[in-house]
């Protein structure tokens, strides 16, 4: 276990990697979807204000910058309204199901279960964001997800109670922040993209004049 002040190191980390998302977005070179980023907000902070409820103590703030940093992405998309990404159906059905899976939590009013549907809700909001990072990489900045996934990694190296309250939200992130990283940085849907038909033809296959 390293020592706890390292999650505030995660936090600050957390921060400048989504301000170099800010920068692009504000310049109109990465184009955030609203929808994962207004959801990547709401269910995080919700589950920070259940992790103060079930007495987490300084862990939870990775769980908060969790949510402050994409509330910061998602209102920046408004000053360039051209860095904002088109949405589709897929993005509308996963956003009504993130916002299920809060109301689920209104409904039980359980610590645990709030944790537990905040991060349902969270992966939900983030499907269409994985799929546009898959499609098309380069509409993406990997610096957020890659200091979001650190971020996580330092709470759970100082995490000295191992219950789920304590670790699910970062677990998590750390998973998600890492496919993100892996899908932007290194285009590995581009890669499995079926080639042309012309390209696929050989040089001798070309028709004579």
């Amino acid at each position: 276990m390293i020592d706890e002040r390292f999650i505030i190191l995660g936090a600050v980390l957390n921060l400048l990697g989504s301000l170099s998302y800010v920068r692009d977005t504000l310049r109109g070179k990465t184009r955030p979807n609203r929808v994962s980023w207004f959801l990547w907000a709401a269910a995080p902070l919700i589950a920070f204000s259940a992790e103060l409820g079930q007495g987490v103590g300084l862990p939870a703030l990775m769980t908060f910058m969790a949510g402050f940093c994409p509330l910061l992405i998602f209102l920046s998309s408004f000053v360039n309204r051209k860095s904002v990404w088109k949405l589709t159906r897929l993005d509308m059905v996963c956003g009504a199901l993130s916002v299920f899976g809060l109301i689920l939590w209104q409904i039980t009013g359980s610590g645990y279960l709030a944790i537990v549907f905040s991060i349902l809700a969270d992966g939900l909001a983030g499907v269409p964001t994985v799929v546009k990072s898959w499609k098309e990489p380069e509409s993406e900045n990997w610096h957020a997800f890659f200091f979001g996934g650190t971020s996580a990694a330092l709470t759970l190296l100082a995490l000295d109670n191992w219950d789920f309250a304590h670790y699910g939200f970062p677990v998590y992130l750390f998973g998600i922040c890492l496919l993100l990283v892996l899908l932007i940085k290194f285009k590995l849907g581009v890669r499995h993209k079926p080639l042309p038909d012309t390209l696929l033809k050989g040089e001798d296959e070309r028709p004579l004049p």
